[in-house]
């Protein structure tokens, strides 16, 4: 594989963490600290694992980032220091489903199950939710990010699936009504290393994004959109 020098970003969910990789190696991950502190935490902890290994921004080829659903205030933190990054340095952007990221750390349990939900609370009894099948040492997604209702999402595939993302911890007895197998709580979290693994094959197929046309993948507009439009209307 290209030797690219590659930036990965995760700041979708309540752990935010970031990690170099060149070619087929991640040289380092870091995390940092919860949700509300993505964008004080982003830039230090990243500068640090920069230094660590030496690396300086016009040394970056590519910056992966993922893209969501997940937290509005996470996602967009990471895509906006993705395109400034892109724009101030020429470095390109790839921009990664977290979903896929997620569904990346059911490949470290022995016999990775298949077929694989990932759900993440949505609210108002729904998740956003994506489903995937283990063939060829990989995951493939058979449904794209969706926002359903956990117990009607899950149902479809009998008892044969199996669950795992931060959606568990909220909608527990819907999806144990469904008949779903729950994974480890350990794999639940998206990784930055995860990010590298699944941006690589998004590299191999020249999926790259404009910086100008990065934005977060809500799935659903945030709360406060819809407070406002309620209140005062839509213009």
């Amino acid at each position: 594989m290209n030797q690219f020098r590659i930036v990965a970003v995760e700041t979708s969910s309540r752990v935010g963490s970031v990690a170099l990789a060149q070619g087929d190696r991640v040289l380092g991950e870091r995390q940092f600290a919860t949700q509300t502190q993505h964008a004080r935490e982003l830039l230090p902890t990243l500068d640090e694992l920069c230094r660590e290994h030496g690396w300086q921004p016009d040394r970056i080829d590519v910056c992966c980032v993922s893209i969501g659903p997940g937290s509005f205030t996470g996602l967009r933190v990471a895509v906006t220091f993705a395109r400034h990054l892109a724009l101030a340095r020429g470095i390109r952007i790839v921009a990664v489903p977290t979903l896929s990221v997620i569904a990346e750390n059911a490949t470290a349990v022995s016999s990775p199950p298949s077929p694989l939900a990932v759900v993440l609370d949505a609210k108002r009894g729904q998740v956003f939710a994506g489903a995937f099948e283990y063939e060829g040492d990989r995951y493939h997604e058979t449904i794209g990010p969706c926002l359903v209702e956990p117990h009607d999402f899950l149902s479809q595939f009998g008892d044969r699936v199996s669950v795992m993302g931060e959606g568990v911890d909220y909608h527990e007895d819907a999806i144990r009504r469904a008949g779903a197998q729950l994974l480890d709580r350990g794999l639940w979290t998206p990784r930055a290393s995860g990010v590298v693994t699944v941006a690589r094959r998004m590299i191999e197929e020249g999926c790259f994004t404009p910086p100008r046309s990065l934005v977060p993948f809500y799935l659903r507009r945030p709360e406060a959109e819809e407070i406002w439009e309620k209140r005062f209307g839509s213009k």
